[in-house]
């Protein structure tokens, strides 16, 4: 005889069943959330909600040489290649809600036509390098795109030492100080997209871009000179670009292309640079410095502030029209050094040699390049590379760069832009077949208020992240004062105007941990002529001076140890910003003129396109930066947002099947 369940049985089946299913669906969707991790895009076209820009690779790394005659023609091509990707990035940008909604559509709307675009790029290169040489095989898979997150989960912002447009270079830090947590974006609310603070059109900084340079230990270790080091320092004064000059061009990557780099450039000394000057331009041009015998060209990205305000390239290519919005800030004080080698003497560096130091792709290309430091006036032995400084009250923002310092002793540029100079090892010396040249220590600073509400000019897939932070430098010294330079150098002495430059141990760069050093690409480099005025010497490039480190301002090289720069005084600098007092000329980015900073001649008609800014090889790597680059993404709360489903999922399948258990043997108890 079997007696009839009653009713609260059935219920505490179905509720069993209930959370089984309930738990099933948890664990479902969980597991569909975390299939596209690490790329938003993937190869069925699903999107995660977090997928905020376009990664593509990088096709300047893996050329494997190219001959003399290709190079405009590759460069051009590369240039076009980087255009395509900024205009499907705001593709994706306008449509990113209906993608969300329609994964699909990034796959039909935006990665598959860059595919296709990009893939008659790469067989134009092809072709273009094998009428000179071999052509190069297997780059197809170079084509295609992905859409991912903005990688702002990467992290500490001081344990990485690279160069953005270099490599490890001496401005690493090893501290290692996690900044991705509770220090980032205290003030002002959080700037999520940039919208709180007028922002760059929604596509960054973050609050968790910034971090409390307070929070941040010191991570600067002082440089080991030996007995033959070149310890002296000469500085040139090229002062803040008084005269307004700005353009979006980046003549060493895309020659010939306006609009190259897709941010607006800051210069000082050579007042004759934009995309399309040549060399005897740059010989016969204008400038800034105090000693006209120094007519190099030194630029960089400019800073802005992000209050909501227009700046005169609102409407203008390398502005707006890039998301690159807010008020140009120009910088209180730029400090321009040159330094020895800690390990023997420098050489001469060849006219017209190019360098570029740190990653303008860094995002996207990972920080093997990466060479961003920023830290904030009295506390220089603290420096950031992946996040903007919040400084306190009466203290300055401040971007530092160390360039190469070993050349190849034959190129004054390469295919790549970057293998015809390299850094020097943990020991400050060369790798065979380069020698050491003098090396730029450069430090701008900025009077600007705590962050966040300031951000850097990029590519607009880059986000303005200060890890993308980049130097340009062309060397344009006559041959005497290159000279009277290496002289200086080589003699222990402090040279420069008025004889203000800080003493070798003082150099404006913060001196990062030598186990950053970056490796020079010993597979490009050719042995040095036999011609040189001494032998290959070892190079300090990662050995910044002794002032970067020093947590007082008068050991950072303060403004009170600065000369005076030509033109008006820093505190004039409100009434010296573009927006209130537009550059003149060429140099203007007016939102009137779309070909900002083109010179307005026929030949600004060449293509418009980005620039190839960001192509470091390989053989860059050092254990530091592999370590970094295989350190897993992403912290605990990032990975709990993800995981919570799948265990609250667990826990309700298991209740559910326990509560079915009990009920199933309260059941057989009854059967009589």
């Amino acid at each position: 005889m079997t007696r009839r369940r009653p009713k609260g049985a059935q219920r505490a089946t179905v509720a069993a069943v209930a959370l089984i299913l309930g738990g099933g669906g948890l664990i479902g969707f969980g597991s569909f959330a975390s299939a596209g991790e690490g790329s938003s895009s993937g190869q069925d076209g699903t999107l995660s909600a977090g997928a905020s820009t376009i990664e593509c690779p990088e096709v300047a790394n893996a050329l494997p040489g190219v001959p003399v005659e290709a190079r405009t023609e590759v460069d051009r091509e590369l240039a076009l290649m980087d255009s395509q990707i900024t205009e499907a990035y705001a593709k994706f940008a306008e449509q990113k809600e209906q993608i969300q909604r329609d994964p699909q559509l990034a796959e039909n709307a935006i990665l598959n036509p860059l595919k296709d675009k990009r893939q008659a790029s790469i067989d134009r290169i092809a072709t273009a390098i094998g009428r000179g040489g071999e052509k190069p095989q297997g780059m197809d898979e170079l084509a295609p795109c992905e859409l991912r997150d903005d990688g702002n989960d990467q992290g500490d912002g001081q344990n990485q030492g690279d160069d953005q447009e270099g490599n490890d270079q001496g401005q690493g830090q090893d501290g290692g100080q996690d900044q991705g947590g509770d220090n980032q974006g205290q003030a002002n609310g959080g700037q999520d997209g940039g919208q709180d603070n007028g922002g760059q059109v929604g596509n960054g900084p973050e609050a968790s871009d910034f971090a409390d340079i307070q929070s941040i230990q010191p991570n600067v270790k002082a440089p080991q000179a030996g007995n033959d080091a070149s310890t002296g320092t000469f500085a040139t004064d090229c002062g803040v670009n008084e005269n307004g000059k700005f353009n979006p061009d980046n003549v060493i990557v895309a020659p010939g292309v306006a609009n190259g780099a897709h941010h607006m450039h800051d210069y000082v000394g050579n007042q004759a640079n934009d995309a399309f000057a040549s060399d005897d331009d740059l010989a016969n041009g204008d400038t800034t410095c105090q000693n006209q015998g120094d007519k190099s060209t030194y630029y960089w990205p400019v800073l802005r502030l992000q209050n909501g305000q227009d700046e005169n390239d609102a409407n203008a290519d390398g502005g707006g029209k890039d998301q690159n919005t807010g008020e140009i800030q120009r910088p209180s004080e730029v400090t321009l050094n040159f330094v020895g080698s800690p390990v023997g003497k420098v050489t001469a560096m060849p006219r017209f040699l190019r360098i570029i130091t740190g990653d303008a792709k860094a995002l996207t290309n990972g920080d093997k390049n990466a060479n961003a430091s920023w830290s904030c006036t009295g506390f220089e032995d603290r420096q950031l590379r992946d996040k903007y400084p919040i400084c306190p009250e009466g203290s300055k923002v401040v971007r530092s760069f160390k360039f190469q310092s070993c050349w190849d002793g034959q190129n004054i540029d390469s295919a790549n832009h970057r293998t015809h100079v390299s850094f020097a090892n943990e020991n400050g010396e060369c790798s065979e077949g380069f020698r050491a040249i003098p090396q730029l220590v450069q430090r701008i600073v900025y009077d600007v208020p705590p962050g966040p509400g300031f951000a850097l000019d990029s590519f607009p897939e880059q986000l303005h992240k200060p890890i993308t932070d980049h130097g340009d430098f062309i060397n344009v010294f006559d041959e005497k004062l290159m000279n009277d330079l290496v002289d200086c150098i080589n003699n222990g002495q402090k040279c420069g105007p008025g004889e203000v430059a800080p003493k070798p141990d003082e150099s404006q760069a913060p001196e990062p941990d030598e186990s950053q050093a970056p490796q020079p690409d010993e597979t490009k480099a050719p042995e040095p002529s036999n011609s040189a005025e001494a032998p290959p010497a070892p190079e300090e490039t990662d050995k910044p001076d002794e002032g970067g480190a020093a947590p007082k301002p008068d050991d950072t090289t303060g403004p009170d140890e600065t000369p005076a720069a030509p033109g008006k005084p820093a505190e004039e600098n409100e009434e010296q910003n573009p927006a209130t007092t537009p550059p003149r000329g060429n140099d203007a980015p007016g939102a009137a003129e779309p070909e900002a900073g083109v010179p307005a001649e026929p030949k600004q008609q060449v293509l418009k396109a980005a620039t190839q800014e960001v192509t470091p090889p390989r053989a860059y790597n050092t254990p530091a930066q592999v370590a970094n680059a295989a350190a897993p993404q992403g912290g605990l709360a990032d990975t709990g947002a993800r995981m919570w489903p799948l265990a609250a999922g667990a826990l309700l399948l298991v209740a559910g099947v326990v509560l079915l258990r009990v009920r199933g043997r309260g059941g057989s108890a009854r059967h009589l």
